[in-house]
């Protein structure tokens, strides 16, 4: 094969280079950039990526202070998330018919709103009403770029390096996410407020819109609507380019892509990423909800995910792009995705499981969907360009939208399946608060019932409802119960005295009351008592002897556990009476969602492992090889091929 270098054409006329200046707005080249400068702009993609994405998932990882702050339902929280993928949803399909305000214009512009938005406007909300309206705006340009960001990628990566590139630019989510983690990791114990989170976030982010303001460019149309299979097309894509008839090619792009192949494996992509958006909304209110994880360490947990994710993203694409498939990756990675994801169900109901176990596991899903998005990407973009090249931003709005759509129902299916999280959530923390802080006093109301302990409300003087409940404190029969009361009721003073005697003393002057030295220090123990002279202790013994034998029996058998339950039933009484009545409210269907919350989100995970594999099936109709040694092949006939045609330039 020859390998004579061949001259690039001419700009067009009228086609110069973006400057500094003028590439504020017209950002289009000319040229297809080398590989230094192609690397850059690819960087610029990739790191405005992470950056929109840690905006957009900096919300899940401070949920719970945004709960506690806005005063949320679980229903309003997710709510929220709800309404900013469907807004995002909308973002994606507009993005596909601006395409000709240009992609980078789109992201440039976008990720400076974006950031604004997230450093001043998000942490000013001071009611929910406006926060839900904030992040709504930041989903809109998110949907936005998150189909420019990807056709930029595709414009600068040639066929046989996409998988590559797309595991680059597949970083923006999973190190958006990572950062977020990482960052609420090292920073909620020192500044819970969830306005800290977004201001840093904010910050960070509006140095790097900055640098995609000055630095983001993207091919002119004739060159990006062309399909680039390696950089050895250069040549023959910068001749085509000058005859290209780039309106005729941007004709009917929707109704092109209107197929199944593009379509249908849009809408699987978005069901296998079920789980992924799942934890990336919920994992601090799944792991403090079920197995009592504080929001750090859940986050600490996150970080496992997002950093096998992000390497095995990038592995998977150089692999890829070595071998040239794709399929097979997909097929591989999902499996893996489903083991992961089975296991994890299995511990859903083990309350015991330790922190790396979950991390372990964890891992192996992210890797297992590692492998696929990075090639899917690339897949995807393939199918798309046997369509028509041009229409790349048009297909990618088709997965943008489709994607954002297929979020708001999983959103919306997580609040019908795990209704117990909503229970957890909303009335949990401030139970919990109660709970620590009145423990022997709720397990008093527990053991005595809330029913006896409201009619002792209602009437102190209620003696069945203070049998009953002394009963179920000692354990004592009732009729000894009442036996106690009445003789307590009936001798006060006299029970005082006995009780001002030492126990031996008074069972020696009890079997001899002739017994003068006993006598003597019993009438001294009480005088010292009451402090009072001898007669008078003289006297109140006398009256205490009067009290019936086997009476004062049983008041000496349950005496001791009446008063200590005495005692407990006053400690509840000492709980204020908005955090009893919250108690009384919530407390049964708080320990009923505990008893359901394990079995409803191991449905959810169920439903999550059933999306990946509907997945499967759909990779069969994307376009590309399933044998590196076929796709080997191709490769060398499309590079013969180029070459013929270069030489019939040439001539």
């Amino acid at each position: 094969m020859s390998t004579t270098p061949i001259a690039v054409p001419p700009a067009a006329p009228g086609s110069a280079p973006p400057t500094l200046l003028t590439g504020l707005w017209q950002r289009k080249l000319p040229h297809y950039p080398d590989t230094p400068t192609r690397a850059w702009y690819l960087f610029v993609v990739v790191i405005t990526s992470i950056s929109l994405y840690y905006q957009q998932i900096v919300a899940g990882s401070v949920g719970n202070q945004l709960i506690a702050y806005f005063h949320l339902t679980f229903r309003y929280f997710v709510g929220i998330f709800i309404v900013g993928a469907a807004f995002g949803a909308v973002a994606s399909v507009v993005t596909g018919l601006l395409d000709r305000w240009g992609r980078a214009n789109i992201v440039a512009y976008g990720m400076v709103i974006c950031s604004l938005l997230t450093l001043f406007a998000v942490p000013a909300c001071t009611t929910k009403e406006q926060y839900l309206i904030t992040y709504s705006l930041v989903s809109i340009v998110e949907g936005a770029v998150l189909v420019a960001t990807p056709a930029l990628v595709r414009d600068f990566s040639p066929q046989l390096d996409r998988a590559s590139a797309m595991g680059f630019w597949t970083l923006g989510p999973v190190l958006g996410a990572l950062v977020t983690t990482e960052v609420a990791n090292h920073t909620l114990d020192a500044h819970p407020d969830w306005q800290y989170a977004y201001r840093l976030c904010g910050a960070i982010s509006v140095v790097i819109a900055l640098l995609a303001l000055v630095a983001l460019r993207e091919l002119n149309p004739a060159l990006r609507d062309q399909i680039m299979v390696s950089l050895r097309d250069r040549a023959l894509i910068e001749a085509r380019a000058r005859g290209l008839d780039v309106s005729k090619l941007e004709r009917h792009q929707w109704r092109q892509m209107m197929h199944f192949d593009i379509v249908g494996s849009a809408f699987a992509i978005s069901v296998f990423l079920a789980f992924f958006y799942t934890i990336i909304s919920f994992l601090a209110v799944y792991m403090a909800t079920n197995f009592g994880f504080t929001s750090a360490q859940a986050n600490g947990l996150g970080n496992w995910y997002w950093i096998a994710s992000a390497i095995t993203l990038v592995a998977t694409g150089v692999v890829s792009d070595r071998l040239k498939v794709r399929k097979p990756f997909m097929i591989f990675g999902s499996v893996v995705s489903i083991v992961g994801i089975y296991t994890f169900m299995g511990y859903t109901d083990k309350a015991g499981t330790d922190y790396y176990t979950f991390a372990a596991v964890l891992t192996l899903i992210a890797m297992g969907s590692g492998i696929v998005y990075a090639t899917w990407m690339a897949g995807f973009t393939e199918t798309v360009e046997k369509r028509n090249p041009a229409a790349t931003a048009v297909g990618l709005a088709v997965w943008g939208g489709l994607l954002r759509t297929v979020v708001t129902l999983v959103l919306f299916g997580l609040l019908v399946v795990v209704t117990a999280a909503g229970t957890l959530v909303n009335y949990g923390p401030r139970l919990q608060t109660i709970s620590t802080k009145y423990r022997d006093e709720i397990a008093t109301i527990q053991t005595v019932g809330e029913d006896t302990l409201a009619a002792l409300g209602k009437n102190p003087n209620d003696q069945a409802a203070q049998v009953n409940a002394l009963v179920k404190l000692t354990r004592a029969s009732a009729s000894d119960v009442q036996t106690a009361l009445s003789v307590n009721a009936k001798y006060p003073d006299e029970l005082a005295t006995l009780q001002a005697i030492d126990p031996q003393v008074l069972v020696k002057l009890m079997l001899n009351p002739n017994d003068q030295a006993t006598a003597a220090t019993a009438v001294g123990q009480v005088a010292r008592k009451f402090n009072i002279p001898p007669d008078q202790a003289i006297a109140r013994i006398a009256a205490a002897q009067k009290v019936p034998v086997d009476q004062l029996a049983v008041v000496s058998q349950v005496g001791p556990q009446l008063a200590a339950a005495s005692a407990q039933l006053k400690a509840v009484g000492a709980i204020p009476a908005d955090d009893l009545a919250y108690l009384s409210a919530h407390g049964k269907d708080v320990q009923q969602a505990k008893a359901d919350s394990a079995k409803q989100w191991k449905r959810w995970w169920l439903i999550c492992l059933i999306a990946q594999v509907v997945f499967l099936p759909f990779v069969f109709f994307m376009s590309g090889h399933w044998s590196p040694k076929k796709a080997a092949q191709d490769t060398a006939e499309h590079d013969a091929a180029v070459q013929r045609e270069l030489a019939t330039l040439n001539e």
